[in-house]
């Protein structure tokens, strides 16, 4: 969150957008201002107060700046319509989702998330390196140590934080993730407020219940911006460069659970969450994600399917949907799932982010079409293709999850270690299982 730190980002979403900020870029290196930190965390040490002062005047300046993308990538819920000529009606007969679906589901979303969590953070040729070492190549299974060679283990280290929890001799349960921590928000919300909730009630509950160190990115900066008196859906726009990154996508499950067969609905409910940290393509990522899941959680068996449903809710010119199918796209062309993965990074590594959403939209496509409904090829081709590992392999496991259809239909290898509980700092669901949250899950779908 610090100002100096933002302006580099902001500059790199400028290129993206297509706004010419070459000025305000000459005028901060000029005063000595630094690049965006590469991979995480915050600059050390902090700017002086001169430099951190300038940051912020650049950052409200480049605000100002127009997008020539804005006509083709509107974040307001009727623009979003008027800009997708397939939007989904509404369901010619009221679908319901079984609670073992969703069991499945939930399962899916913590395995896949666990999967991804010791390489967050890695590049692809030490995710890799790991993986072959232990001869886990393609990847099929938990990440080990076994085999490993220390040399190797230096060069590219787990996640720090993630490493005592996740990888295989390590498991015991399902540790906290944000990428778990979501969806049970997302569940306290429905509970209290039901499908009419606002973006104001979300905003209300997060300052409630959710501890402001448990957020990132663009929750971070619009956690800050509450506490700062400024309302949403600005919370999302002001000195926020990480609006269009991944985090309103790894909250859309459960929005996707609960409106089995009605896309259009789980999409206009995914908009009211993600409008509180994100605009546009970040808006996208989380529509299309709970369009899908809400056909997969309907009945529908093919995910081809449930890809192409969640397009329908997507500007067809924006680049998120350019993203999607350019991995749907790359993963038919490509036999192998190793070529896939460096065509997608050859087109976005040197311009975008790990975290940004459109090179993890593009690698989830990819690695669901490439899959092709089953449950280890599924999470283990969105964890082996890098960036956002294990956001991406939660959201594979929860649509290959529903697909699934029951817990009993995935590899014991993936759901035993588990343990049915999960810990959170979320109130109320520390040590929940995961048949409880199905539960709980159930009566929302079930609500009118």
């Amino acid at each position: 969150m610090q100002p100096e730190d933002l302006v580099g980002h902001e500059l790199r979403q400028a290129a993206q957008d297509g706004r010419d900020a070459r000025e305000i870029e000459e005028r901060w290196y000029a005063a000595g201002g630094a690049p965006a930190p590469d991979r995480a965390g915050a600059s050390e040490p902090p700017a002086p107060p001169r430099l951190r002062e300038l940051a912020g005047q650049l950052l409200d300046e480049l605000a100002l700046l127009e997008s020539p993308l804005a006509a083709d990538e509107p974040t307001g819920p009727a623009e979003i319509m008027a800009a997708c000529p397939h939007w989904p009606g509404p369901p010619e007969a009221a679908a319901t989702v079984g609670r073992d679906r969703l069991h499945a589901a939930w399962l899916g979303r913590a395995a896949g998330c666990l999967l991804g969590k010791p390489v967050e953070k890695l590049p692809l040729t030490g995710i890799r390196a790991l993986a072959r070492a232990a001869g886990n190549w393609p990847l099929a299974t938990w990440f080990t140590e076994h085999g490993v060679s220390p040399e190797l283990l230096a060069a590219h280290p787990w996640n720090r934080r993630s490493a005592p929890t996740s990888l295989a001799e390590n498991i015991d349960g399902m540790p906290e993730d944000d990428d778990l921590n979501y969806p049970l928000l997302t569940l306290l919300l429905l509970q209290r407020h039901g499908r009419a909730f606002t973006t104001a009630d979300l905003a209300r509950l997060w300052l409630d219940e959710l501890p402001a160190g448990r957020t990132f990115t663009a929750e971070r900066i619009a956690y800050g911006n509450l506490l700062a008196g400024v309302e949403p859906p600005e919370t999302a726009r002001f000195r926020n460069p990480f609006r269009e990154w991944i985090g309103a996508q790894i909250r859309a499950d459960v929005h996707g659970w609960t409106h089995p067969g009605d896309p259009a609905g789980a999409a206009a409910q995914a908009h009211r969450d993600a409008v509180l940290t994100h605009t546009a393509n970040g808006v996208y990522g989380a529509m299309f994600t709970a369009a899908a899941l809400a056909v997969a959680a309907g009945g529908e068996s093919d995910v081809h399917g449930c890809l192409a449903a969640g397009l329908r809710v997507v500007p067809p010119h924006s680049r998120y949907a350019r993203a999607v199918r350019l991995g749907i796209e790359t993963a038919r062309a490509e036999g192998e799932f190793e070529a896939v993965v460096d065509r997608l990074h050859a087109a976005y590594d040197s311009t975008h982010h790990w975290v940004h959403v459109l090179p993890n939209a593009a690698l989830l496509a990819a690695a669901l079409t490439h899959a092709d409904g089953d449950f280890t090829r599924s999470i283990g081709c969105a964890v082996s293709g890098g960036w956002d590992t294990d956001s991406n392999g939660a959201t594979a496991g929860s649509l290959a999850g529903l697909l699934a259809g029951t817990p009993a239909a995935l590899p014991d290898r993936w759901t035993a270690p588990l343990k049915n509980r999960l810990a959170t700092s979320v109130p109320g669901f520390d040590r929940t299982g995961f048949d409880t949250l199905a539960a709980l899950t159930h009566q929302e779908a079930l609500r009118p």
